[in-house]
């Protein structure tokens, strides 16, 4: 389950229970089937889907965004998905034991780098794209309401490498996943994201002599957001690999300087919405 689980999750920032391909193998055991399942060794999942969101942080007018995905496990090293990018785990797990994660993270960060519907915004110009990277760690606690169920922590603390914004952001998250079955499960993610005084200043300060009030952001909480995933195997049996259909639904609500910003505040909207589908093949 947490290659289908990860695919979803890159399309919108939401990252997979680490626990999850542990869980695949608990319910294969559960209901008497002692044969290998995909999740052994080695494995790989690469999918494709689109997003339908802001078109910036701050937006009121939505785009559509394609966005591909790839999360397994190679030679021992975890590569799980992120908004824009990817995170390695250098930590092995063991089955049906709190599993913890500990590598790095790196992202492509293009907000306001492209389709920007608002002619106002866009005479601000298009910024630069921000390559950020990072250590990422994170905890999953398996079997809590049920044998195949986890929560799990994880944070991401991530650089400007590229010279864009020059800044650094730390991104919490907490994930409920559940199977409902061997070929459907659901996750629930809440994140956050901080940033520092020059992500904001880059992001959403506001010059003088444009159309738009002059405004200086300062750094602090940048979001806060809610994220409901479903997962659907297309033969009924996520332990097999192969196909599966993604759906994805999310809320998330700007914050501080992040929120105040005239490019929010006069010309965009505060509450985030956010919506997403996708296949990936899992192998």
């Amino acid at each position: 389950m947490k290659a289908i689980l990860a695919a979803a999750g890159a399309a919108v920032a939401l990252c997979a229970s680490p626990a999850a391909a542990q869980e695949a193998d608990e319910i294969s055991a559960a209901s008497g089937n002692a044969e290998p399942t995909v999740f052994d060794g080695d494995w790989l999942s690469v999918g494709a889907g689109v997003i339908y969101g802001p078109s910036y942080r701050g937006s009121d007018d939505y785009v559509f965004s394609p966005i591909p995905v790839v999360q397994g496990n190679l030679g021992g090293v975890g590569i799980s998905p992120r908004a824009g990018g990817i995170a390695l785990d250098f930590i092995p797990d063991r089955d049906g034991e709190v599993s913890f994660s500990a590598g790095i993270a790196a992202k492509l960060s293009r907000n306001r780098a492209a389709q920007i519907k608002d002619p106002v915004v866009r005479s601000y110009g298009e910024l630069e794209t921000a390559i950020e990277v990072g250590p990422s760690a994170g905890v999953s606690v398996p079997a809590l309401l049920n044998p195949y169920d986890s929560l799990s922590f994880n944070i991401d603390a991530v650089w400007d490498v590229a010279g864009a914004h020059n800044g650094m952001s730390v991104n919490p998250s907490i994930t409920y996943f559940t199977p409902l079955s061997r070929g459907i499960a659901v996750s629930l993610s809440v994140s956050a994201k901080h940033i520092d005084d020059d992500f904001a200043d880059y992001y959403y300060s506001v010059p003088a002599g444009g159309p738009l009030p002059e405004f200086q952001a300062e750094g602090g909480f940048e979001s806060a957001g809610v994220n409901l995933l479903g997962v659907f195997d297309l033969d009924g049996d996520v332990t097999n690999g192969g196909l599966a259909l993604i759906a994805l639904g999310g809320y998330s609500r700007m914050l501080g300087d992040a929120k105040r910003t005239p490019f929010t505040s006069i010309r965009g909207d505060a509450d985030q919405w956010m919506g997403a589908v996708g296949v990936g093949y899992t192998f």
